[in-house]
C-alpha cells in the first residue's frame, strides 16, 4: 500500500508538489590524467519539499551534515552516497534553479523515497 499517495492530496492543498529535475548518479568516468568526472541520467519527478523534523535534524547532525537542509518526498528512487556501487549523491534542481544534493535517505519504499537534501554552491 502506497501511504504517500494516500496523504499527498491532503498535504498538497497546504504545500503543493513541485516538478524537479533529478540527476541520478550512474558512477563516474576516469580521465587520462586520473581525474574522475561524475556521470548522471536526468529525469523529471514530482516532489514535496518540507522542513526537517527534530529527528531528521538529530540524524543529520550525527552524520555531521552541514549547510541549508530540507526534507524531500519524491515519487521514485533517489540515493545518497553508495560506495559499493561507486555512485555519489543524486542532484536535485528546483524550479528556481537551485541545486541540492541528496545527503541522506531516511525512508526508501517501492514507490517513493524520503531524503534529506543539502543546498549546493551553484554546482
Amino acid at each position: 500500500m502506497d501511504l504517500n499517495a494516500l496523504v499527498s492530496g491532503a498535504i498538497g492543498t497546504v504545500n503543493p508538489p513541485l516538478t524537479v529535475q533529478i540527476k541520478i548518479s550512474t558512477g563516474y568516468v576516469t580521465g587520462a590524467d586520473g581525474s574522475r568526472t561524475p556521470t548522471y541520467t536526468t529525469q523529471s519527478v514530482s516532489a514535496q519539499i518540507q522542513a526537517l523534523t527534530y529527528n531528521d535534524i538529530q540524524q543529520a547532525n550525527g552524520l555531521n551534515i552541514q549547510g541549508v537542509r530540507r526534507k524531500m518526498y519524491v515519487e521514485g528512487d533517489v540515493e545518497g552516497l553508495v560506495r559499493a556501487d561507486n555512485k555519489g549523491g543524486d542532484l536535485v534542481t528546483m524550479p528556481d534553479g537551485t541545486v541540492w544534493k541528496v545527503a541522506l535517505v531516511t525512508e526508501h519504499w517501492p514507490d517513493w523515497t524520503s531524503c534529506i537534501i543539502t543546498l549546493q554552491d551553484n554546482s
